[in-house]
């Protein structure tokens, strides 16, 4: 498969929700295609992903959930510096390429869009988030599997993956051998417990995601004055 022909051809052709081969010219005929329809695109040493449509309502409300706990989180500990960029496409030339519907950066070293340049982070002018995660309803095997392995190439300190129908967080951390392991606590929201999120997801069966956030506000407050 060439960009010619992939530039020929209709994206909804194209296998979606599973890898196939192709190359950087592929994935960038795909991701600078004028077409107005919604694409998602992920790409690691030869492998490209694509997703089309918009997202379902169990997507969009666990989504917009999980960007509020950042925002959340941050209002909880106005001492620290975090930019939440989610969705927002991180590619590092020729090899690896992918728009997590998470991405954190912690610190004041965070990836700011200038005039002229292209609107996406560039990993090989900035350096990786601390933390990125997948809001997985219908792409879990893949989000547990071929995206794991894509965010540990890129060397992501913390990645999630958030189960929307199984209501639960897969949360893992680098090793030093290049691999995830899973973890109990946040590392880039330190001291934040996993289960705290398993907890919020289980209260969407009660009620919106804007009381669940509520919800988890409460419970950021009473762990915050636990904590040394």
């Amino acid at each position: 498969m060439t960009a010619t022909s992939l530039a020929k051809t209709a994206p909804r052709k194209i296998p979606q929700n599973q890898r196939h081969r192709a190359t950087w010219a592929d994935y960038m005929a795909l991701r600078d295609d004028p077409s107005p329809e919604r694409i998602n695109l992920a790409f690691n040493e030869g492998w490209l992903w694509v997703t089309m449509g918009a997202e379902g309502i169990g997507h969009a409300t666990v989504s917009d959930l999980f960007t509020s706990l950042l925002f959340l989180w941050a209002i909880q500990h106005p001492d620290q510096v975090f930019s939440s960029l989610g969705r927002c496409l991180l590619e590092r030339a020729e090899v690896r390429a992918s728009a997590p519907d998470l991405v954190l950066y912690v610190g004041p070293d965070y990836p700011q869009w200038q005039p002229g340049e292209p609107r996406r982070i560039d990993l090989n002018q900035t350096r990786v988030p601390d933390l990125v995660g997948e809001i997985s309803d219908t792409t879990l095997s893949s989000d547990l599997d071929e995206k794991k392995h894509l965010y540990a190439a890129l060397g992501i300190a913390e990645y999630w993956v958030v189960d929307v129908r199984g209501q639960r967080v897969f949360a893992f951390l680098l090793q030093d051998n290049g691999e995830y392991l899973p973890c109990e606590t946040s590392q880039a929201l330190a001291g934040l417990p996993i289960a705290l999120l398993d907890e919020t997801l289980q209260r969407l069966a009660q009620g919106t995601n804007t009381h669940a956030a509520a919800w988890l506000s409460q419970q950021m407050a009473t762990l915050g004055q636990t904590q040394p």
